[in-house]
């Protein structure tokens, strides 16, 4: 019986120390090889012309031209899956997003301290992100801006008073939840994220948005009040559910065990949101790899929610909204396009009626 191709690999790191780390890691894997590394993206350059890989590896920091400029140059003449390497800073986590925006399907984080053994301790999921890379369409950059303020949106009846929006994504998410939110309104019901993220970046990622999008979007903190108009992020390496108050709802953040291997968990909010909300909460599951939210947006749905999933097509990776369908817990499913306004026909009944 032939063998499955494997995924090929070039390393692009001016770290000798890294490039060496990672070719190991790859290379243990029986589905992916490195066939060949780059000190600096002019060497790269050459190599990707000459092998034409599956799947790149980027540093940001590099000498002769700039990690991002060359992903830049890249996604036009030769676009290809790329995993930015960054550092777990302020600034790395600002290249990093600006990266994803330029088209990087995903990226990996670079350990400050101990980097051998660190890097070693993330063997498995620095392979199924190159898995995942691999089977990932690559995208052009989108541009998304602040709705104009001369059409306000229409007036919120009882019902989408009482109503709260859950959304979870992985793999290319921080754009696909852009595209979602700026196509909600400013007024829209209380909006709660999990984007899979480590520390550090949430809070940029969250600044981000929050210039982009017509509602306030923050990164949430223990115990605040969840708002009308606001969409609050899962702070990285933190769960976060949604809990009843006399007041009202909060939000509670604890760092308990992994679910599904991530913290934050898209179930862990989504299973909050099946408690605490029922029919007045609605669920969307969008692009990312594995199959975190599967099982808490069938909660969601069992309970007596409406649920979206992003569509095959529209999405990065096609792997939490497969699941979630296959669970049972996708009620529609649409292009990330169509989203927004199949959101606001169910909270406004403007338009076409979402609901079945």
């Amino acid at each position: 019986m032939a063998l499955e191709k494997k995924i090929r690999v070039i390393v692009v790191d001016d770290s000798a120390l890294i490039r060496n780390l990672l070719t190991s890691i790859i290379d243990e894997a029986p589905d992916m090889e490195v066939v060949a590394t780059a000190s600096d993206p002019l060497i790269a350059r050459e190599r990707i012309r000459a092998l034409d890989p599956d799947v790149i590896t980027l540093d940001v920091e590099m000498p002769r031209m700039d990690g991002l400029e060359f992903l830049r140059r890249l996604m036009r003449l030769r676009p290809t899956p790329v995993l930015m390497i960054s550092s777990l800073t302020q600034q790395g986590s600002e290249a990093t997003l600006t990266a994803l925006e330029l088209g990087a399907i995903d990226f990996l984080s670079k350990p400050a301290h101990d980097i051998a053994r660190r890097m070693g301790d993330y063997a498995d999921e620095i392979r199924d992100k190159i898995r995942a890379a691999a089977a990932a369409k690559v995208r052009a950059p989108h541009r998304f801006h602040r709705a104009a303020e001369a059409s306000p949106p229409p007036p919120l009846p009882g019902g989408a008073q009482q109503a709260m929006l859950f959304v979870g994504a992985s793999t290319g998410g921080t754009e696909a939840i852009r595209a979602l939110l700026s196509g909600l309104p400013a007024t829209c019901p209380p909006i709660l994220v999990v984007q899979h993220m480590p520390e550090h970046f949430t809070a940029s990622f969250a600044a981000r948005l929050n210039a982009s999008c017509p509602m306030r979007v923050k990164e949430a903190e223990a115990g605040e009040p969840v708002r009308q108009g606001v969409a609050y992020i899962a702070p990285g390496d933190w769960h976060m559910r949604v809990q009843a108050a006399a007041d009202g709802f909060r939000i509670e953040l604890e760092q308990c065990d992994k679910v599904n291997r991530h913290r934050p968990s898209v179930d862990v909010l989504f299973d909050s949101a099946a408690r605490c909300l029922g029919k007045r909460a609605v669920g969307v599951i969008l692009t990312g790899m594995g199959r975190d939210g599967a099982d808490g947006l069938r909660k969601m749905r069992d309970a007596g929610a409406v649920t979206f999933g992003q569509n095959e097509a529209s999405c990065v990776v096609y792997g939490m909204p497969r699941e979630a369908m296959k669970a049972g817990g996708v009620q529609q499913e649409w292009p990330l396009e169509a989203l927004s306004s199949k959101i606001m026909a169910c909270l406004y009944g403007k338009a076409e009626k979402a609901m079945l």
